[in-house]
């Protein structure tokens, strides 16, 4: 039986390296000069450090131009509203989404179900598996 997956996933080696490119930008530019900023990655999150907003703002900048640099799909990252302290210190966290979340894979189960395919659908893990009998073509 033909099958195939639908999946969304976001490679990790490519953000380790817009990260790491952005990392080198911080490093280099101006405006950061003698600024505690930092830029950290735990699992599927990055975190985001600044001494003040403004700071922040030109932070989340480099780093999303960084991915979208490298190809990285912008819907995978979820941006959290950013933290400041009374002191001025801002953080911030973008989220790396990985899989289809519940609804989404339940709309595309169904609309798959609603095309009268020949084909079933079904749901695993985080990714929607659609197998077929040989010889059924799959077109939109």
């Amino acid at each position: 039986m033909p099958s195939f997956d639908i999946v969304s996933e976001v490679e990790n080696q490519e953000i380790d390296n817009a990260i790491n490119q952005a990392r080198k930008e911080l490093a280099a530019r101006f405006d950061f000069k003698g600024s505690t900023a930092a830029i950290e990655v735990v699992k599927d999150v990055i975190k985001l450090s600044a001494e003040d907003a403004g700071h922040l703002k030109g932070l989340f900048d480099i780093v999303i131009a960084k991915l979208a640099k490298r190809n990285v799909d912008l819907r995978n990252i979820d941006r959290k509203d950013p933290a400041i302290s009374s002191i001025g210190h801002a953080t911030q966290e973008l989220h790396v989404k990985q899989g289809l979340d519940g609804d989404k894979a339940k709309e595309i189960v169904k609309t798959i179900k609603a095309q009268d395919f020949k084909v079933q659908s079904a749901l695993q893990e985080r990714q929607i598996r659609v197998t077929g009998k040989s010889g059924t073509t799959f077109r939109p």
